[in-house]
């Protein structure tokens, strides 16, 4: 979940938007996704939009996030059906959170009728290939609760990384594909208990700590562990 960047949104559709035979089928829409540091999925959606009505109508919500791009056989890759209970959240971090992940949605989020919204994780569907298929409750999709003071260091933390450290970090992740990304190189967008998020153009990738962290201190020590580790594979300087 962390490592995507989009999903699919399902929500029951509303029977006066597409006909009273519509009412209740399964609606399907693209969305960008943001994951706070719990794990909750952040949305950014307008109220003009026909998920954000039906939402209005009926809370509850499927969210698939895949994690099959790339390979030969997809149905051997794995993917996460999440069932959840969504509403807006005024809190200025899961905004500030979101825009970092995707930093193009400024642009039309301050519109009137854009609002963030939280779901909130009630069961998954894991799919991790075949046969390899398993229903999960929230606890055992084993998400961190919310560390106030790392969440609320997360921006400094981000701020005192230059262009080097994102650099070192980008070399432990998969190369981009052959004229992939748009010369910008990569940057870091978030920092959570588990791990930190970076973005090249279109591009985004996932690094992990080795172990999970609860505070600011503890996550510049892991950032400075995964850079060190990075600059020893010859990589600081950008090269594989």
């Amino acid at each position: 979940m962390r490592a995507c960047d989009r999903a699919t949104l399902a929500t029951a559709q509303r029977g006066d938007a597409a006909g009273a035979d519509a009412a209740g089928w399964p609606y399907p829409s693209l969305v960008l996704v943001a994951l706070d540091h719990d794990g909750s999925p952040l949305l950014l959606l307008s109220g003009l939009a026909d998920h954000s009505r039906n939402i209005a109508a009926d809370g509850r919500v499927g969210l698939l996030f895949d994690g099959t791009a790339g390979l030969a056989q997809p149905l051997t890759g794995a993917r996460l059906s999440v069932l959840g209970r969504v509403a807006p959240t005024d809190e200025p971090r899961h905004r500030e959170r979101y825009l970092r992940r995707h930093p193009d949605a400024a642009f039309y989020a301050g519109f009137g009728d854009f609002a963030v919204y939280r779901v909130e994780v009630e069961r998954a569907h894991l799919v991790a290939g075949f046969g390899r298929i398993h229903w999960l409750s929230a606890g055992d999709l084993g998400f961190p609760k919310v560390e106030l003071a790392l969440a609320e260091a997360e921006p400094d933390i981000l701020a005192g990384m230059d262009e080097t450290h994102a650099a070192a970090l980008s070399t432990l992740v998969p190369p981009l594909p052959a004229g992939g990304g748009d010369g910008a190189g990569w940057t870091v967008t978030g920092i959570d208990p588990e791990g930190c998020d970076l973005r090249c153009g279109g591009y985004v990738a996932r690094v992990d700590f080795d172990e999970r962290t609860h505070d600011p201190e503890s996550a510049r020590m892991a950032l400075a562990i995964l850079v060190q580790r990075a600059a020893s594979r010859g990589g600081a300087d950008g090269s594989r």
